[in-house]
């Protein structure tokens, strides 16, 4: 069992781009179901995996993840077939942080075009971290900006 803890930012500028070290294509959709968890399936590049998160926790930080490795041809199969539209794309840029930790950048395509956030990995919920210049605003709370919610509610039908 693993344990998901993650903070979520908008971005101020594109400072952050000199600091890429590495980019991954990233496809990834989320398959409809009554319980409290997310099921998704996610195509990075050509690796794939099937992945099931809990519900976040009350400091909406963390959550139980279990992810699992599937063959890329499955992955596919269940992104054009099961997955619910529109589908989760975007290039996800990694950037070195202090203390082995890494800064991933997305920029998403599509239905979300427009919409770039970073996130940072944490082994606990009290780990210290550098808030970078080009970091902006913190939305690790807000529903919006979860993927799962991507899908359902596209950053090309918010409003101001």
């Amino acid at each position: 069992m693993g344990v998901e803890i993650e903070r979520k930012f908008l971005l101020k500028n594109g400072d952050w781009r000199k600091f890429v070290t590495m980019s991954s294509r990233i496809r990834q959709g989320y398959m409809q179901n009554d319980a409290h968890a997310t099921v998704r399936v996610r195509l990075i590049d050509d690796e794939a995996y099937l992945t099931l998160k809990a519900p976040r926790s009350a400091s909406g930080v963390s959550r139980l993840e279990y992810e699992y490795p599937i063959p890329a041809e499955d992955a596919n199969g269940l992104l054009d077939t099961i997955c619910t539209p529109p589908l989760i794309e975007k290039i996800r840029h990694y950037i070195p942080a202090e203390n082995g930790l890494m800064w991933e950048i997305d920029e998403f395509s599509g239905d979300n075009a427009g919409l770039v956030v970073a996130e940072l990995e944490l082994p606990t919920e009290d780990t210290p971290y550098i808030r970078p210049d080009w970091l902006g605003e913190e939305v690790t709370g807000d529903i919006r900006y979860y993927n799962s919610n991507l899908i359902k509610n596209p950053y090309s039908r918010w409003k101001d």
